[in-house]
């Protein structure tokens, strides 16, 4: 009988966290869960180094990359901007790892699917800028997570966004008005020239792009799918979209 395919990897970065003394590498959950279970692969985390990771010797192993959120943001001075007390909490591991991940990701035709602190150091990595506290910009809504404990209640699908058409995303869930669950208090600035905005919210905020003339896919989302995945269609449908791309280049890379 002939041996059956494994299951393709996908690499995900990890925060450096520290609890109770102790540091820790590691990623939310709902991560790990919704690229098992709605990507259909396997999971490995990258630790956040900031020296010691070596970005091609990682993508030579896997078949994907997976960039979570973070309560972290990207440090500022990587993107042109002198660091203010408002732009942290800040992760120099998860920085240095992260970011040349998805440069070479990007060089080498790796699909990457890159969720809200990811969509901005997507666009860091590609020459944009991000702006902070978005919420006290007039005209704009505040889309910060809300105070409660019930994590439900704060990943509630509770906001619009527009999906432009002939966009990556319109090919996945259709053009036109979506609801999600988008919780940051950091967005995209200026979009990167190599990025094309492939939705907004109502207020104008950039909640998804896409990387023109990608050689696979690599979208970025500012709002978060993985929490739903199972549950929620626009969000288990992005999922199994990269899922996709992700085992069709894996069965590319084995001939």
């Amino acid at each position: 009988m002939p041996k059956p395919i494994p299951r393709p990897i996908v690499a995900i970065p990890a925060d450096f966290r520290e609890f109770d003394g102790n540091v820790w590498h590691g990623v939310p959950h709902q991560y790990v869960r919704a690229a098992v279970e709605g990507s259909g692969v396997m999971a490995f985390l990258v630790p956040a180094l900031e020296s010691g990771n070596e970005p091609d010797e990682i993508l030579d192993r896997v078949d994907g990359v997976l960039v979570s959120g973070s309560r972290s943001n990207v440090h500022p001075s990587l993107y042109g901007k002198i660091a203010s007390e408002t732009d942290g909490p800040f992760d120099p591991g998860r920085d240095a790892t992260s970011l040349p991940l998805i440069r070479r990701a990007l060089e080498r035709g790796i699909p990457l699917l890159a969720i809200c602190r990811g969509i901005q150091e997507l666009n860091v990595v590609l020459g944009g800028t991000l702006a902070s506290e978005i919420q006290d910009i007039p005209g704009n809504w505040d889309h910060r997570k809300p105070d409660v404990t019930d994590l439900d209640v704060a990943y509630g699908i509770r906001q619009n966004v527009v999906i432009r058409e002939g966009t990556c995303l319109a090919a996945v869930l259709g053009s036109g008005s979506v609801q999600v669950n988008s919780l940051h208090r950091q967005a995209i600035s200026q979009a990167a020239p190599r990025l094309a905005v492939e939705a907004v919210a109502e207020d104008g905020t950039i909640e998804a792009v896409s990387v023109i003339d990608a050689k696979a896919f690599a979208v970025g989302v500012q709002w978060h799918p993985e929490y739903w995945v199972g549950k929620d269609n626009p969000s288990s449908q992005l999922f199994a979209a990269f899922g996709d791309a992700v085992r069709a280049y894996a069965t590319a890379k084995a001939g």
